[in-house]
């Protein structure tokens, strides 16, 4: 039989209730590790635990809010005595479909602004500090592996998602930061950053709409992918499942990039 390659682990994952992180939850417990959901969506949240079963459990945790971080991190060292992975997951676009705004470099509101980046980059932010902060009160010494949840639109300019691309562009660098703190702590801290392209989860609702012209977006988006389609979730959770493994113990402030080519360059197009 082949052995869990998450066995005896704990995992924290951020924005848990659907989507990418959802799949990494699903990921990990099918892996053998014990997985704490976390979100602000609780109804979702809970369904979406008992889903996976009883490797998982939910807890609320606004990633915004250094005092949810302290709870939760310290629930879990104190279920569990150890925490081995966090996933930092939970991210927005600011992209309200309801009461659409500008997000271009020109006409974005400070307040729209500062709304993204609170999730995206203070959230990031708490997750590590609080990452580091588990390992050192660890009862049980082992390594931790951190994962960030950048974007291909953190590498790239992104003009009319302004605060979105500029959030992830600081995910991308902080990762290289916490990365080559913990080495000159001499913590047994990794930290590394998976920066996807399009991803299809319900983030891209607003801008695929439904009904027959869905077809259609979903063709526009991709046209410039080399693949030529959207990444599937479990696509990015199998990537996340590797970085959370002891299969990846020498790799700390690394980005992985999973775009479908995007960044590599121009494909012609595929021959029928």
């Amino acid at each position: 039989m082949r052995m869990a390659r998450l066995a005896q682990k704990t995992a924290l994952v951020t924005g848990a209730a659907r989507g990418i992180g959802a799949a990494i939850a699903r990921a990990f417990a099918g892996e053998g590790a014990r997985v704490v959901l976390t979100d602000i969506d609780d109804d979702l949240g809970r369904a979406t635990a008992r889903g996976i079963g009883a490797a998982s459990a939910y807890r609320r945790l606004d990633v915004r809010q250094d005092g949810d971080w302290r709870s939760a991190v310290d629930g879990v060292l104190a279920a569990h005595g150890r925490l081995d992975i966090v996933v930092n997951n939970a991210g927005i676009t600011g992209f309200d479909p309801a009461a659409p705004r500008p997000h271009d470099v020109e006409h974005a509101t400070l307040d729209d602004w500062h709304a993204v980046l609170r999730t995206n980059l203070d959230g990031v932010f708490l997750g590590c500090k609080h990452a580091i902060r588990a390992a050192r009160a660890s009862s049980r010494p082992g390594s931790l592996s951190i994962i960030n949840m950048g974007s291909r639109s953190g590498v790239v300019g992104i003009p009319r998602a302004a605060a979105y691309a500029a959030s992830k562009a600081a995910v991308r660098n902080h990762t290289k930061s916490v990365a080559l703190y913990c080495a000159e702590e001499g913590l047994p801290v990794r930290c590394n950053v998976i920066q996807p392209a399009a991803v299809l989860t319900p983030m891209w609702d607003p801008l695929l709409g439904e009904g027959a012209d869905r077809e259609r977006r979903l063709a526009e988006f991709c046209r410039d992918t080399p693949l030529r389609r959207f990444a599937a979730p479990e696509e990015v959770a199998a990537l996340v499942v590797y970085l959370a493994s002891d299969e990846s113990a020498y790799c700390t402030g690394a980005e992985f990039t999973l775009d479908g080519g995007l960044l590599a360059g121009a494909a012609a197009t595929p021959r029928d």
